[in-house]
């Protein structure tokens, strides 16, 4: 009799803190957190379709930084180096060709030697 009334405790007890462990927590998400976040994706999403351009590849297979590296570089960036960076890659001029490209690409390898990242420029 004692068995079986310890048994069904057990089972109660194991139910209760079953069901207690895996809780989900919601929380209100701010306007201007949302905002940061979709402004920071939109920004990654400008960088990226400079770095995907094939003159910008080349140059960088060239310089020995692959395009996953790169990415993982920027999605480290903080948020007001990430706008800075695509401010600067939307305002090169439409009709500068390679030069803007290369000028986007070298400051792309910029930041990615300051942070340590690449030794690009040691190797000079």
């Amino acid at each position: 009799m004692l068995n079986a009334r310890l048994l069904v405790l057990l089972q109660i007890l194991s139910l209760v803190v079953a069901s207690t462990v895996g809780t989900a927590q919601a929380a209100v998400i701010g306007t201007a957190d949302h905002y940061a976040q979709q402004s920071r994706s939109q920004q990654i999403a400008v960088v990226d379709a400079v770095l995907t351009r094939d003159v910008v590849q080349q140059q960088m297979v060239a310089m020995g930084v692959s395009h996953v590296d790169a990415m993982a570089r920027i999605n480290a960036l903080s948020d007001a180096e990430l706008q800075q960076l695509a401010h600067k890659l939307e305002t090169l001029p439409a009709g500068s060709g390679a030069l803007g490209i290369l000028g986007a690409l070298f400051l792309v390898l910029l930041v990615l030697e300051i942070v340590g990242v690449t030794n690009i420029f040691t190797k000079l």
